[in-house]
């Protein structure tokens, strides 16, 4: 029997720099206000992109920048006790150092984003997969070295 052999998925997440900020720290992920059913489509070696609209979730200060770049290192997806009453699902990710870059110049480059005019609508999904070229378009101005990992598993 022949092993078959899977290929990893890319995938972006809309997630506030703030919150960004705190996931790189904690070597996590959650997305869509703690969702499970989005970060179940991911598995190990999957890698994610992290785009920032805005600075922090309550204000409305722009950010409009892909903050982080991680690779998925296992197969679980868990719930955190947050409070008593919130408790959301999370992934395990090794975060990569890189720049911050804004999408701004990269808009007319991106495939995942049809029209141009609205290029934010993608991302009021809050989680969606993209093609290989885009991942290497925004990771090619994202890393700073390919072999270096911070907060990894």
């Amino acid at each position: 029997m022949q092993k078959k052999l899977t290929m990893s998925k890319y995938w972006i997440a809309a997630i506030s720099k703030e919150h960004t900020e705190l996931a790189i720290k904690g070597n996590f992920i959650q997305v869509c206000h703690g969702k499970k059913a989005p970060l179940k489509r991911m598995t190990k070696d999957d890698y994610i992109i992290i785009y920032s609209s805005k600075i922090t979730m309550k204000e409305n200060k722009k950010c409009q920048m892909f903050t982080a770049l991680g690779r998925v290192i296992d197969d679980h997806t868990y719930s955190f006790e947050m409070t008593e009453e919130f408790k959301p699902f999370r992934r395990n990710i090794g975060f990569m150092k890189c720049n911050q870059i804004s999408i701004i110049p990269m808009i007319e480059n991106l495939e995942f984003i049809s029209d141009k005019k609205y290029w934010g609508y993608p991302f009021r999904y809050g989680f969606f997969e993209i093609n290989e070229n885009d991942f290497n378009f925004i990771t090619s101005k994202m890393i700073c070295d390919k072999n270096d990992t911070t907060n990894s598993k």
